[in-house]
């Protein structure tokens, strides 16, 4: 199928429009939530959120190692064993880490 120079150059720039305004989007919410975070705190009302490392350190990590032990299972029988591999080894590796490191505070919490 032969395609008209004008569907191609259409073609080519919805991607860059759409990129365009998730840029305009994420500025502005990024704006109006400083904006709003500066007069929280002139008006005394800020309450800094809590992180729970924790908490966050456990869920990536079990999501990561998932993601990355089905992604190394299914590279390995596909036969790839080329550096196609990494894309479940390290997202796996990583999982590994949160893990641990989830693991080691959670002892050191009790003390």
């Amino acid at each position: 199928m032969i395609r008209s120079g004008a569907a191609q150059v259409i073609i080519a720039i919805i991607p860059i429009v759409g990129i365009f305004m998730g840029s305009v989007v994420v500025f502005f919410y990024l704006l109006w939530h400083h904006r709003r975070r500066v007069l929280l705190i002139k008006a005394g009302q800020y309450l800094k959120p809590k992180f729970d490392l924790l908490s966050f350190s456990l869920l990536s990590g079990l999501l990561l190692l998932s993601v990355g032990l089905s992604m190394t299972i299914f590279l390995i029988v596909m036969g790839k064993i080329n550096y196609g591999l990494l894309g479940g080894i390290i997202p796996l590796a990583a999982g590994a880490g949160l893990l641990a490191y989830y693991i080691i505070k959670r002892g050191d919490r009790g003390s």
